[in-house]
């Protein structure tokens, strides 16, 4: 009986952690604040994203990944260690780790996951990837021979897969996803507003304002800055019409994706998601109007899964909870990366 076994959605934005039987344990922006000038780590998670341009020059708080993997491999095993320390149960024995990997990481990005679960003590380290944990954790049955698609948009990646039978026919993982609205919101703001914003207003913007279609209702938001023109301190209300036309490379990008998905699946598949239309997962898939403007370009509806954010991990804890249940069907999504003797 391994009472700590952990399930770790290592995302560009947020990071949460699934401990088996007891659920999801944390959510956490994927956030590490060092002091560089005794390389102190001062915070980490939510208190070190409030330090985000708002630190001195002897203070760094950085995301640690980029674009859904690991971009510094020590502050990411730092976060990684102190937040599986404030979770786990202090009982004898080291737990399992499964972590959550974007259905295109290469080897070498895989290793250095797979490398920070082994450096927090892990016994044995399990990977699944992302767009199978967020098909799970949507309620999809992927082990049918049935074919089930899902859009899982997060910070960092986008994932694109259709499934069948457990395994992956088709996939794609392009790295244009939240980040890249977020800093297009702030591309926006500097040329049409003149207004110089950092990462917290932009993504304040994103969550109020920002969509790909015009609003019934229009919505006023209001943000603060310093004026590209004067140097001067500045606020400005940002209008959700003004800015909904500002996405369409992102909606192109991601639809282009997803027929090129399409185009080479089986058709007898394509039925079936022509049937069930399509679920997308990922916090990035809540910017308004996404889901309607794909079905308008692809021709096949897409709904939005419960509880978005968390469709990975619940996904990739439904795998983790059945781990030794060998007649499960879960069990041959995942793969034992390692094994530490």
């Amino acid at each position: 009986m391994f009472a700590n076994d952990i399930s770790i959605d290592l995302g560009t934005a947020t990071t949460l952690v699934y401990i088996k039987d007891r659920g999801i344990v944390l959510t956490e922006p994927t956030v590490i604040a060092v002091n560089t000038d005794t390389n102190k780590v001062v915070g980490v998670g939510a208190s070190a994203s409030k330090m985000l341009g708002r630190t001195p020059p002897n203070i760094k708080a950085v995301h640690p990944l980029r674009d859904g993997v690991i971009s510094d491999y020590t502050l990411a095993l730092e976060m990684i260690r102190r937040l599986i320390k404030s979770v786990i149960n202090r009982s004898p024995g080291r737990p399992r780790i499964m972590m959550c990997v974007p259905s295109g990481v290469t080897d070498v990005e895989q290793r250095a996951v797979i490398d920070a679960a082994r450096e927090v003590g892990a016994k044995d380290i399990y990977v699944i990837e992302e767009p199978v944990a967020a098909a799970l954790g949507a309620g999809c049955k992927i082990w049918r021979p049935h074919g089930c698609m899902v859009i899982d948009i997060g910070g960092g990646t986008t994932d694109i897969a259709v499934m069948s039978l457990g395994g992956v026919v088709v996939s794609r993982s392009l790295k244009i996803a939240g980040d890249e609205v977020t800093e297009e919101i702030i591309r926006y703001m500097r040329r049409e507003m003149k207004l110089r914003i950092g990462v917290v207003t932009a993504e304040k913007l994103k969550r109020t304002v920002a969509g790909v279609k015009r609003r019934d209702k229009e919505i006023l938001c209001e943000a603060k800055g310093i004026c590209s023109v004067t140097g001067f301190p500045k606020k400005v209300v940002v209008s959700s019409n003004d800015m909904c036309n500002i996405f369409e490379e992102f909606v192109f990008n991601i639809t282009e994706r997803v027929r090129e998905v399409l185009d080479e699946t089986p058709p007898e598949l394509q039925g079936d998601i022509i049937l069930d239309g399509i679920v997308m997962t990922g916090g990035g898939s809540l910017l308004y109007g996404l889901n309607e403007r794909i079905a308008e370009e692809i021709g096949v509806k897409c709904y939005l899964a419960d509880d978005i954010g968390e469709c990975v991990v619940k996904g990739s804890g439904i795998a983790l909870d059945n781990i030794d249940k060998t007649t499960d069907p879960t069990h041959i999504y995942h793969k034992k990366a390692y094994i530490k003797e």
